[in-house]
């Protein structure tokens, strides 16, 4: 039997650096660097590599991301060593390199992350880690649990306070934090123990390489939020175009969000149903779509302040501005059921496997609701929620305007490959 040929060597390796810089790499990663013909790093990262490292250096411009291609054409056919920090593979620039070339090797470094969970003596496996670095601190909310400990990847020496004033604002001013500066370094340091609240009267921006630790503690008034759909109606500023709260929990059950996903949100109102979707998995994707200005900028207000910012408000009217959209995996109509030809773009737009759901508490929208159940199969629904509320010296039922609701999933035509 012939032996197999070994595999060729990537053109392009990634190496992980701690702030312990060149000190601290394995020889696996410092022959990488030896060899490499071309350097590509941070302006810091490559001014901690010793002048044995011969290659060419170049520093990455910024934006970073969309230079990613350009570069790695520019220095095609010669050894590229890429310096990243910590683990590349983790919120580093490894992601994008494997998202560019198949030809990647990979030697990473422990993360910040690791190294703030060991000086902490947190168990990784109970700490969430957040990342701001290029992404807005309004994300953060979304991870804010009574009892939570958080890790928060800063942007730079400004992110700690940006952390504490996003506690304070959210009514976790109680929440305990310390900044880890530098860490596995020479100049490595722990700030002393501080609650939000007391932050900016004991802290000055101080290493911007840093990670912030967070023990959350909700104020006794702060309005609870919990992990799971149907969160308080105060949660929201709205104008009373707010699906209400029991009904929201059980339209995002049959719209069956997962991780990845992409809703479309037609007739957003205040966007409560896109917020939520997003809220159950960091990687759930929405669009909304409102016609009226004044509620789109509702929306987007209820997006960073429930802690998904990344939720995208096109200001227009449905079905007309369908057609710009990426392709969706679930379509929630909340509003505008009767404009001509809504439902059937929402449909067209599925792909197989995609759910639609539809609320209404009309009549005329409810005979739209039936003869697309007719047409398309799922389910037909009435919801009904009555609130306890006084009646003299006594309690009876106020029952609100109940909502059909019909929910359908598209499936595959096996034998003509055609969605139906």
């Amino acid at each position: 039997m012939t032996p197999a040929a070994p595999a060729p060597t990537p053109a392009v390796t990634v190496v992980g650096l701690g702030a312990d810089g060149w000190a601290g790499l394995p020889d696996a990663s410092r022959t990488a660097l030896r060899e490499a013909e071309v350097l590509i790093g941070g302006p810091r990262q490559l001014d901690l590599l010793p002048p044995e490292c011969v290659g060419q250096r170049v520093a990455w411009p910024s934006p970073l991301r969309p230079a990613v291609p350009g570069l790695l054409a520019a220095y095609a056919g010669r050894r590229i060593a890429v310096l990243a920090s910590g683990d590349p593979m983790f919120y580093g620039i490894g992601r994008a390199l494997a998202e560019e070339t198949g030809a990647l090797r990979v030697l990473p470094h422990p993360s910040s992350v690791s190294y703030a969970a060991a000086r902490l003596g947190w168990p990784l496996e109970d700490v969430e880690v957040v990342t701001l670095v290029g992404r807005p601190a309004a994300r953060l909310a979304a991870a804010l649990h009574h009892g939570r400990r958080l890790l928060v990847l800063s942007a730079d020496a400004t992110t700690p306070g940006e952390v504490a004033a996003l506690l304070r604002d959210r009514g976790f001013g109680p929440s305990r934090m310390r900044v880890l500066e530098q860490l596995g370094g020479d100049k490595e340091r722990t700030t002393d123990e501080a609650t939000a609240d007391d932050w900016p009267g004991v802290r000055q921006p101080g290493d911007p390489l840093n990670i912030v630790a967070v023990e959350c503690r909700r104020a006794p008034d702060a309005l609870r939020l919990g992990a799971v759909p149907g969160l308080p109606d105060e949660a929201y500023e709205h104008d009373g175009q707010l699906t209400k709260r029991h009904i929201r929990a059980a339209t995002l059950g049959v719209l069956a969000p997962a991780p990845g996903e992409l809703l479309w949100d037609i007739g957003g109102g205040s966007g409560s149903i896109a917020v939520e979707w997003m809220r159950t998995h960091p990687s759930c994707r929405a669009v909304t779509v409102e016609r009226d200005p004044a509620r789109a900028e509702r929306i987007t207000r209820n997006a960073d302040r429930l802690g998904v910012p990344g939720l995208r408000v096109v200001t227009g009217a449905a079905p007309a501005v369908l057609a710009e959209l990426p392709s969706p995996d679930a379509v929630f109509v909340g509003g505008g059921l009767t404009a001509p030809g809504l439902l059937d773009a929402c449909w067209e737009a599925l792909p197989g496997g995609g759910r639609l759901v539809a609320n209404t508490v009309t009549l005329e929208s409810e005979a739209l609701l039936a003869d697309a159940h007719r047409r398309r199969g799922g389910e037909l629904v009435r919801l009904a929620v009555a609130h306890a509320v006084p009646v003299g010296g006594f309690t009876g039922w106020r029952q609100a305007m109940p909502v059909t609701q019909w929910s359908v999933r598209k499936t595959l035509d096996t034998s003509s490959g055609a969605d139906r």
